[in-house]
């Protein structure tokens, strides 16, 4: 179907994500320059039986049998090599992709020679195995466009120094007791009062409230200083039209509009016009927060092709709201292949999900050097926040002591490093269009080719968190991060973030990885 012309010329957008190419890990050892063009990913691709075999997008994977070579394992932040009979043979060779620090200065580079790959001894920088590992259980293939180079966690696992400063980072983001009463009753108050309001406002009379975002799906970092509202709005029998081809962004229209539907005064040419209903619903909010007495509350300079309202609340506290509309029908096909968890979380809880209503939210589609202004685009969050509050494979993950895991201590670790490192370089702006969700995207990729819990065993946090570092830097590097609801849409295309930007993270993230990872700073 031809893409309906709106206020923006439109161009097809370059979404489709492909298998990448299993990128060389660095060999560790003395600090590296960060300055220096980040490594290609030359090397090989997997060795069957260590990561999966590597495989073309829509392949369906066999079981491999038992495999008896020896494997290195993963990484340990920290760790030391320890001197062993054997060395590993999938050392990886040196690059450049390291990161500099806050002032753009240089470390002090040390080039560290790799290892060779069959019977050589032991270098500097080579990781060895004192113990080959079983071969890994059995687990589904990837949905289409997945990258299927992922590692995936076999235990049994080596201790990890490292995890000792891991923990004490995760101790420090941890919310006290006071953040996690005062601050979210101020935003209760102040979003309770603009939802009465919106209530009475024509269009907007059957709005509700859903909790979204990192503070409801209790990954939230450091302290409760940014929230994440929704404010659904029930749209029965709508008709979506795919905006170029994306899978993510659709034209709303009405199967059946009658003269008495409230919204009719946001139609423009049979569509529902997300640019009208996001001024007024902006519009609406700003006149009311003047009538609320009792709490400092400002509205925030609206951010280009964003379809969140940003209020700030006394001074410090940030409050995303933003609108959505609900609906109950079938997901659209570009989901199909997409929410890869059968042998995660079960095809029945997959199928279960499936059942719940969809959102649409006002988000303008990339459109050359603009936007498209009418169309609005997928959301599923409420379904994130759900597989974040059940995320074990034993239906008791996280409820004892006896059944912890450590992803989500490994989502807020990333987040950290993310939030850490545009902090770091703001001034530079390489890093403004990365987000948390990124973050989230590739950790539910982790999570889809690790599903067994005993894969994010505690113990083996400094491991864990390794192998998260290491898909996200694979993930920058052959620039495909497919959204986890539609495989086809690519969060890293070169339309949405430019190949500079994604080599400077990588380098920095590389940099940070190498040398213990300081912008966490010193425990």
């Amino acid at each position: 179907m031809q893409p309906r012309h709106g206020k923006a010329t439109r161009r097809a957008s370059e979404a489709g994500a492909t298998v990448p190419e299993a990128s060389a890990r660095s060999a560790r050892g003395a600090r590296t320059d960060p300055n220096e063009s980040p490594a290609a990913p030359e090397a090989a691709l997997p060795e069957a039986g260590k990561f999966g075999p590597a495989r073309k997008s829509g392949s369906r994977q066999k079981k491999s049998l038992p495999d008896t070579q020896e494997r290195s394992p993963v990484r340990a932040t920290g760790a030391r090599a320890k001197k062993v009979p054997q060395c590993a043979q999938d050392a990886r060779p040196s690059d450049a992709t390291s990161a500099a620090g806050a002032e753009g200065l240089e470390p002090p580079a040390a080039r560290v020679p790799a290892v060779s790959r069959a019977g050589s001894c032991r270098q500097r920088g080579a990781r060895c195995s004192p113990k080959p590992r079983p071969p890994p259980g059995p687990w589904d293939g990837p949905s289409p466009g997945l990258p299927v180079s992922a590692p995936i966690l076999v235990p049994p696992y080596d201790a990890a120094p490292g995890a000792r400063k891991l923990r004490a980072v995760l101790e420090k983001l941890r919310l006290s007791r006071l953040d996690l009463s005062s601050v979210p009753k101020v935003v209760n108050g102040v979003v309770g009062h603009l939802l009465h309001r919106l209530k009475c406002e024509s269009g907007f009379g059957g709005v509700e409230r859903l909790h979204t975002g990192s503070y409801y799906e209790h990954v939230k970092i450091s302290a409760p200083n940014e929230f994440d509202v929704m404010f659904k709005l029930e749209v029965p029998r709508i008709q979506l039209e795919e905006y170029s081809d994306t899978g993510a962004y659709y034209f709303v229209k009405f199967k059946r509009n009658p003269k008495e539907n409230p919204l009719s005064q946001f139609l423009e040419d049979e569509i529902l016009s997300a640019s009208k209903m996001l001024s007024k619903f902006r519009k609406i909010i700003k006149e009311e927060i003047n009538n609320i007495k009792d709490t400092d509350v400002i509205m925030k300079r609206k951010r280009r092709g964003s379809p969140a309202v940003t209020l700030l609340i006394n001074k410090e506290i940030s409050v995303d709201i933003t609108l959505a509309l609900e609906s109950k029908s079938s997901w659209p096909d570009s989901t199909q292949d997409g929410l890869p968890i059968k042998n995660w979380l079960s095809a029945k809880v997959r199928q279960q999900l499936r059942l719940k209503p969809f959102y649409l939210v006002p988000k303008h589609a990339k459109e050359g050097n603009g936007f498209q202004e009418e169309t609005w685009r997928l959301s599923f969050s409420h379904i994130e926040k759900e597989i974040l509050s059940n995320h074990g494979k034993s239906k008791t993950c996280c409820e004892n002591k006896e059944m912890k895991c450590c992803r989500k201590d490994c989502l807020k670790l990333m987040k950290y490093l993310l939030e850490q490192l545009k902090e770091r370089f703001k001034d530079k702006k390489h890093l403004e269009k990365f987000s948390s969700y990124h973050v989230k995207t590739a950790f539910f990729h982790i999570c889809t080719h690790n599903p067994e819990d005993s894969q994010w065993d505690p113990k083996d946090l400094g491991l864990c968190f390794d192998n998260c570092v290491t898909y996200f830097l694979q993930c920058l590097r052959t620039e495909k991060l497919p959204n986890y609801f539609i495989p086809r849409f690519n969060l890293f295309s070169s339309d949405l973030i430019e190949k500079k930007s994604k080599e400077f993270l990588s380098k920095q993230i590389e940099y940070e990885r190498n040398n213990e990872f300081p912008v966490f700073g010193e425990f």
